[in-house]
């Protein structure tokens, strides 16, 4: 699977890399001078455990701010399965750079790995639904991006980047509003045509009440299995449905099975366990 790096990305690629080496290296990296700054070193990237590989370019350009004669030959790319014992990068360059880039390299390469193969056991466990996996908005601070690329490595599809591509309607929102009716209305009255507009449920009755007022995108927010098919069956295709709320994996195939058109998943973003990666040195 290739996914694209696009523009925008490859900017945040450079500040969260940037960012990234001046808290960990600071005024400069004490442990790396006790080695000759021109003398050569390879090394290889190794994965202890099946995974899909995510954030190469972050990895790449770690090394590169620090020494640019450093060079990289993947195996594999963003998206890619890997097995455990799999070497997926082979570097060359200088030893001093190599170890004072190793560990925020691997910081990005571990994280997003993780967050990508987490994904792809979602996506995998509701494979032949018509039901998709999205993310949300519950990201690693700084890191929202990033993240979300690692969502689409993993085979699953983004929701909203921010608050500001698009409207979620959620309880406190409602509330603050005087209600469904009254939400909807000031939607139609402030939101520009063409921007994403969803509204959160949390009964039949108010399932009913933003279909009467012209809903088409409604999240269903810890909907039990039977309801949730008791909401597609009542809204016969005039909404796209999207079920919300603690999904577990062990859950997740029978909430698609019930017809929903979506199902979001803060945990493929928040609840991160960086995969397991090594690097090895042969000077």
């Amino acid at each position: 699977m290739m996914i694209d790096v696009s523009q925008p990305l490859l900017s945040e690629i450079k500040k969260q890399v940037e960012y990234a080496l001046r808290e960990d290296v600071g005024s400069g990296d004490l442990t790396a001078q006790l080695i000759d700054a021109e003398r050569p070193a390879t090394a290889t990237v190794l994965a202890r455990e099946p995974a899909v590989l995510c954030g190469t370019a972050w990895f790449e350009e770690c090394f590169r701010r620090l020494d640019e004669r450093i060079r990289t030959s993947w195996s594999v790319k963003d998206g890619d399965d890997v097995a455990a014992g799999q070497v997926v990068c082979h570097l060359a360059g200088p030893a001093r750079a190599l170890l004072t880039g190793e560990r925020c390299a691997l910081n990005f390469l571990q994280t997003l790995s993780g967050t990508a193969t987490v994904t792809r056991s979602y996506v995998d466990a509701i494979r032949g639904t018509r039901a998709v996996i999205v993310d949300t908005r519950k990201t690693l601070p700084g890191l929202r991006l990033a993240q979300k690329y690692a969502v689409r490595c993993g085979g699953a599809t983004n929701h909203r980047i921010g608050l500001f591509d698009a409207v979620l309607i959620k309880e406190n929102h409602i509330a603050a509003a005087g209600g469904i009716g009254a939400v909807m209305r000031r939607v139609a009255e402030t939101i520009p045509a063409g921007v994403p507009v969803q509204i959160e449920v949390e009964s039949m009755a108010q399932l009913e009440e933003a279909l009467a007022c012209g809903a088409t995108m409604i999240l269903l927010d810890n909907f039990t299995p039977d309801a949730m098919r008791d909401a597609v069956r009542s809204t016969a295709g005039r909404a796209v449905l999207e079920a919300s709320g603690g999904v577990r994996l062990d859950q997740v195939r029978a909430i698609a099975d019930t017809g929903v058109d979506r199902i979001s998943i803060g945990a493929l973003t928040k609840d991160v366990r960086a995969l397991d990666l090594s690097m090895r040195f042969a000077i």
